[in-house]
């Protein structure tokens, strides 16, 4: 029976970014990547934005502001030694009254701290960056941010993983049987890593909270908007607001929504429906709404009118001062986003919890795509000290 190293299951790109750092420290290690999935990056790697963030929206206690920076750096530099396009886009995050600019402050003030290249401008130099965008006296300028194609990276990744002799077995999901057997377990399952972390006894004070992202895409003149343009987000949840992205192709964007979705997988309609998932998912809504846990009430019922396409489009437009009414729906995604069940808080940061043999990213959302290699170090970092206590004991 074939015998791997590591056995990760989850072939999105925290998964292959971790199989990618321990073949760096080690070509000769092998690896078996499992997805219940027939492809890699299905989920919420081949789903989101595609923007590689600067780093400036996360506090400098957070492995988030840890990772951001360096993330983006070697992203770009991944896509460069392989011929992948990066669309260095750039962001304006805008105010749109005096209540905001406060915000614009705390916003340089974390960009300053974390080492993030940013820059507060004035309305006039805001309008030189992009003659479409409007906000109040200042705006904050962040020229490291760019746009790549989620997929295409994915893609490419597993095809360098695979000539390291890296093997990946689809249709496969964990708890399966399979005909190997493995050292040490990875899980980067994603919207199932606390499910999977449950059955070696972690994750004890979690739960996953799905979210709905609904992107709608600009089918007027490519040329209305510049660069990317943010509001200034509610800094007491994870969400950056609706914005404007231009993808790694130069189309124009509008979103994310962030509705509390009732199962894992409710992308659309009734596709990948469970009701059990639906049931827990509830409960934990419920009980959030009626305690307004985090404003999840004044969320939730600001986030449902989004499914009403004129609305979300109303909010956009705000920012820039003249867009087309032609957008069309893309395909959604899922935040998997993690809820300690003892604070009813949303855990902001990346979480992994360990047993002897096994390591678990129980919460990688945004900007986790970005962080991606940097974080994997981390990780790697995580399983070899794991690795030698477990061979003192």
């Amino acid at each position: 029976m074939k015998r791997y190293d590591y056995l990760i299951t989850g072939a999105g790109i925290i998964g292959m970014t971790i199989a990618h750092e321990l073949l760096k420290d080690d070509p000769a290690v092998r690896i078996a990547i499992i997805d219940k999935e027939s492809d890699v990056a299905m989920h919420a790697s081949g789903r989101n934005s595609g923007v590689l963030h600067a780093g400036f929206y996360y506090t400098a206690d957070s492995l988030k502001a840890r990772f951001t920076v360096e993330g983006n750096r070697l992203m770009k530099a991944f896509c460069q030694v392989n011929d992948i396009p990066v669309r260095q886009t750039q962001k304006l995050v805008v105010a749109k009254d005096k209540t905001e600019l406060e915000g614009l402050q705390e916003l340089q003030k974390r960009a300053e701290t974390n080492g993030v290249d940013t820059t507060l401008i004035s309305e006039e130099e805001a309008l030189k960056i992009d003659p479409n965008v409007r906000t109040y006296r200042q705006a904050l300028f962040s020229p490291t941010t760019a746009s790549v194609d989620p997929k295409h990276v994915c893609r490419v990744l597993k095809e360098v993983l695979e000539q390291q002799g890296v093997a990946f077995y689809f249709n496969t999901p964990f708890g399966s049987h399979l005909d190997f057997t493995y050292d040490y377990f990875v899980n980067a399952a994603g919207a199932y890593a606390d499910k999977i972390a449950k059955q070696f006894g972690l994750a004890k004070d979690y739960t996953m909270l799905p979210f709905k992202g609904i992107y709608l895409k600009y089918n007027g003149n490519k040329d209305a908007i510049k660069t990317n343009i943010y509001p200034v987000p509610n800094l007491n949840n994870p969400f950056l607001g609706v914005h404007y992205t231009i993808t790694a192709d130069g189309s124009i964007k509008i979103g994310p929504t962030a509705i509390p979705a009732f199962w894992r997988e409710n992308y659309r309609g009734l596709a990948h429906f469970n009701l059990f998932e639906m049931i827990e998912i509830l409960y934990y809504e419920s009980k959030l709404f009626l305690l307004n846990a985090f404003h999840f009430r004044d969320l939730a019922l600001t986030e449902m009118k989004h499914y009403h396409h004129p609305v979300f489009i109303r909010k956009a437009k705000r920012m820039v001062k003249q867009i087309g009414d032609d957008f069309k729906p893309m395909p959604a995604g899922i935040r998997a986003q993690l809820l300690n069940i003892q604070t009813n808080e949303l855990v902001q940061d990346f979480v992994v919890e360990q047993t002897a043999g096994s390591t678990h990213i129980l919460n990688a959302v945004s900007p986790a795509f970005t962080c991606s290699f940097a974080f994997a170090r981390h990780v790697v970092r995580e399983i070899y000290t794991n690795k030698e206590k477990s061979d003192v004991k």
